[in-house]
């Protein structure tokens, strides 16, 4: 199965692996500008702390332009 590693790690292992998988959330979480690539207010939700988001974009015409750029790169990447 998918988490049965989670099965054989000991109670410090795992606590480890909560606070590295909290940590990779709240370093999405607080992405700012075009290193906000995701709103993703559900899987915030999973950590303890509650804060309100409010992500800081650019505005829309510099938005879609590295949008864009980001999608092109995916396709380069073929």
């Amino acid at each position: 199965m998918l988490d049965d590693d989670l099965l054989t790690m000991s109670e410090g292992e795992l606590r480890a692996e909560v606070i590295k998988l909290r940590g990779a959330i709240r370093a999405q979480r607080d992405q700012k500008g075009h290193d906000l690539c995701w709103f993703v207010p559900e899987l915030w939700e999973v950590l303890p702390e509650k804060v309100q988001p409010n992500p800081a974009v650019p505005a829309w015409p510099e938005f879609i332009q590295h949008c864009a750029a980001f999608r092109k790169s995916l396709d380069d990447l073929v």
